[in-house]
């Protein structure tokens, strides 16, 4: 298998990953952990940036064979809604700060991808 499919599949994991938790967090509805108003602001722009579509596309299509065009892509999308998730987290750190390792390990596995020219 190829190293770029391996890395694609495993950031696809890991935003699935991120995805649960913060559903998970949001319907436990423990407010000793989050704020509710500014997890569900996060749950929102997860929807917005349509994370879980990108996900399953990056499973998809790197399954079997390395489609890099539309990988690279995928990617790209992905790192415009991290960052503004990111940014929402550094703002609000002292309710969200539990976040801040999923996303390290996120904006870690996006940045890894850089196009070789």
């Amino acid at each position: 298998m190829n190293f770029e499919m391996q890395k694609a599949i495993m950031l696809a994991v890991n935003i699935n990953g991120f995805i649960k938790y913060v559903h998970k967090s949001h319907d436990n509805k423990n407010n000793f952990r989050f704020n509710p108003d500014k997890l569900f602001q996060i749950k929102l722009l997860i929807e917005e940036f349509k994370f879980q579509i990108i996900a399953d596309e990056l499973l998809r299509i790197n399954q079997f064979d390395w489609d890099e065009k539309y990988t690279y892509l995928l990617v790209d999308r992905f790192k415009e809604g991290i960052h503004i998730i990111d940014e929402y987290v550094k703002n609000n750190y002292n309710d969200l700060f539990l976040l801040t390792a999923k996303l390290y390990t996120l904006k870690d596995l996006s940045q890894s991808f850089s196009r070789k020219e």
